[in-house]
């Protein structure tokens, strides 16, 4: 049987199967259940009359079958996104799906004021945000649009840049009060786990500096710094909008990467994408002073 004769829900698996190394993995990325991406596995096998997977201790191992299954069948997956990006550019009407990705963050404290208006005067768009700091692939259509804290936003993508900003040191009131009371005493740091040190371009007014605890998240490190374990380093906008924590002098403000919006060149052009970017351009050209020091 020739490969274009089996299904495209079994040559997507196989391909998913290749690409992620295990059933778990396959149907997580799939939706599905593992059983379900064995089955397929199965009906793809009989359907070519050989085994295309070994059964082994570890899992399934592909063959070489399997592997020229996947090529081809990446072929015909980058064909429909490409047909649908070009389908979804094309739109003109204001309604059906439309998937925004920003960082859980920026979603409280930017965009739920243009989700607000967004939604309200266009009630037909059936509107998706996937709050992740993770940068979803626009060319597989995992979101339509993203916005994104970056130097280097997507060198492939169309975008705009919508605000530059700072970031400086913010603590909790009580240490604000400590720090302005006695310059020369030690000042804690939460530091995020990639920066292990205080950050360097720290005011001479205050010598003492040491990190008591580092963690990998910002929201973890905002929960710390409001519970008063030291001070930290974060984007203006999140520390001016966070309550419990106000901005301290140890730390001048500095350049911090911009924030953007994306979207492949060939949605772009769409109806809805192109009414949602225009809402947020606007909402944040009134909230640019937010940004910077």
């Amino acid at each position: 049987m020739h490969i274009m004769d089996m299904a495209w829900d079994d040559l997507r698996t196989v391909m998913v199967l290749v690409r992620h190394g295990s059933l778990a993995g396959a149907a997580q990325a799939l939706g599905v259940n593992y059983t379900t991406v064995a089955r397929r596995v199965r009906r793809a096998e009989d359907a070519l009359g050989q085994p295309i997977f070994e059964r082994l201790p570890d899992g399934y191992h592909p063959t070489d079958t399997a592997h020229l299954i996947a090529a081809k069948a990446e072929q015909m997956e980058a064909a429909e996104h490409g047909l649908m990006r070009q389908l979804r550019g094309a739109e003109t009407a204001l309604s059906g799906p439309l998937t925004i990705t920003a960082p859980q963050l920026l979603i409280a404290s930017l965009l739920a004021p243009v989700i607000d208006q967004f939604t309200s005067a266009h009630p037909e768009v059936e509107l998706t945000v996937r709050a992740t700091n993770q940068r979803l692939d626009l060319a597989r259509r995992e979101a339509d649009l993203a916005v994104r804290i970056s130097r280097d936003p997507g060198d492939t993508l169309t975008g705009l840049r919508l605000l530059a900003q700072d970031s400086a040191s913010f603590a909790s009131p009580a240490w604000a009060a400590r720090i302005e009371a006695e310059p020369q005493a030690m000042i804690d740091w939460v530091v995020y786990d990639a920066y292990p040190d205080p950050p360097q371009a720290r005011s001479a007014r205050y010598p003492n500096h040491r990190v008591r605890l580092r963690l990998d998240d910002m929201v973890a490190m905002i929960g710390a710094a409001k519970a008063g374990l030291g001070v930290i380093r974060m984007p203006m906008f999140l520390g001016r909008t966070t309550e419990g924590l106000q901005q301290v002098p140890v730390l001048e403000p500095q350049p911090y990467p911009d924030i953007w919006v994306v979207g492949h060149p060939d949605v772009w052009p769409g109806a809805k994408l192109a009414a949602f970017r225009s809402m947020l351009v606007a909402h944040c050209k009134t909230r640019a002073a937010l940004f910077v020091g």
